[in-house]
């Protein structure tokens, strides 16, 4: 892999300094795949463990909620590396030749990004960090190479996808018709329809979820605005590609990822385990990461509830999330 050189003029922005001669924050465009892809590495101490953030989707990137959420302390007790994954985030690029947008291609790339860093730290192991999507991609790289992981966290942790986005069309139907809402119930029923979704119907879902959780008030919109606005790697513009790049990336990938059942593909991992699960989670129930957990081998497995928390803890409850993530398990961390 090698730093990226393109016709297209692609700027990786600026990160600000961490203060520390020990420290890094360093932000560029890498040739990962053969594609540019957008990787940031921030902490306040080379020596710590190095943990890569894998974000939800696919083609959801999640660092500016991290950046804001969870920074501050995350890159005090780890190297962190954000990855917008390939047609993610800032690493979108509408040529992109949609052919690689497979799973073993985004395992290929994190084997990929896994090595550079471990070669810049000089580390043999990282700790992986999955949400939603990334609890996918995570425990797939984490069983496929074993001795490049130290260990592994999921939140939002799907087993069986199928059996997750049915369960989460019925709650969503079934919350419907408790509140008497006729329009989303009759939508759900009649133009969503029942799982599997293609693109279009899969965001009518999501959205009529979110309606139904509050995540369209208007305090809720402002303060992600609010959180893109301030954020230093991070623009309106960003905010503004969302739905593009997310219904990009589902119209390609949704049927194959939502054949994937860790029950059957990842039923044991050799490295810890721990999962940071709300309990209020709609998109993916609990009862789904649960089934998955109680049947999943590995030396160790830890879960810690969030009990005021939907499908996000870090944003729910970032301080319990990051106390969670540095005095729980950072100490248990080769």
């Amino acid at each position: 892999m090698n730093e990226s050189a393109s016709s297209r003029n692609w700027i990786a922005g600026r990160t600000p300094p961490i203060p520390g001669q020990d420290s890094v924050a360093e932000v560029r465009y890498l040739c990962i795949g053969g594609v540019n892809q957008w990787l940031m590495i921030r902490g306040c101490d080379r020596a710590n463990p190095l943990l890569i953030m894998l974000h939800g989707g696919p083609g959801i990137s999640e660092t500016v909620f991290w950046r804001y959420y969870n920074s501050q302390e995350l890159e005090k007790a780890f190297t962190v590396v954000y990855w917008d994954q390939r047609g993610s985030g800032k690493s979108y690029d509408p040529t992109l030749n949609k052919d690689t947008m497979t799973l073993e291609q985004f395992l290929s790339d994190l084997n990929e990004v896994v090595d550079y860093v471990c070669d810049r730290a000089n580390k043999t192991k990282v700790t992986l960090f999955g949400h939603s999507w990334g609890s996918i991609l995570g425990p797939l790289f984490a069983a496929r190479y074993p001795q490049k992981v130290a260990a592994y966290i999921g939140s939002g942790q799907i087993g069986d996808w199928a059996a997750s986005e049915r369960a989460t069309y019925e709650y969503t139907l079934s919350e419907a018709q408790r509140r008497s809402w006729k329009r989303i119930e009759l939508d759900l029923k009649n133009v969503v329809g029942r799982p599997p979704h293609n693109s279009e119907s899969l965001i009518k879902q999501r959205n009529h979820l979110a309606k139904l959780d509050g995540d369209t008030s208007f305090g809720h919109v402002l303060m992600i605005c609010r959180i893109f606005l301030t954020a230093p790697e991070h623009s309106i513009f960003d905010l503004l590609q969302f739905y593009k790049i997310l219904a990009y990336n589902i119209e390609l990938m949704w049927t194959e990822v939502t054949s994937v059942n860790l029950l059957e593909s990842v039923p044991e991992l050799q490295v810890p385990t721990f999962f940071l699960l709300g309990r209020n989670d709609h998109c993916v129930l609990p009862e789904i990461s649960m089934e998955y957990i109680q049947v999943l081998k590995a030396p160790s497995k830890e879960v810690v509830w969030f009990d005021h928390s939907r499908h996000q803890p870090f944003m729910d409850e970032p301080e319990k999330f990051n106390s969670t993530m540095v005095n729980f398990i950072r100490p248990k961390i080769e």
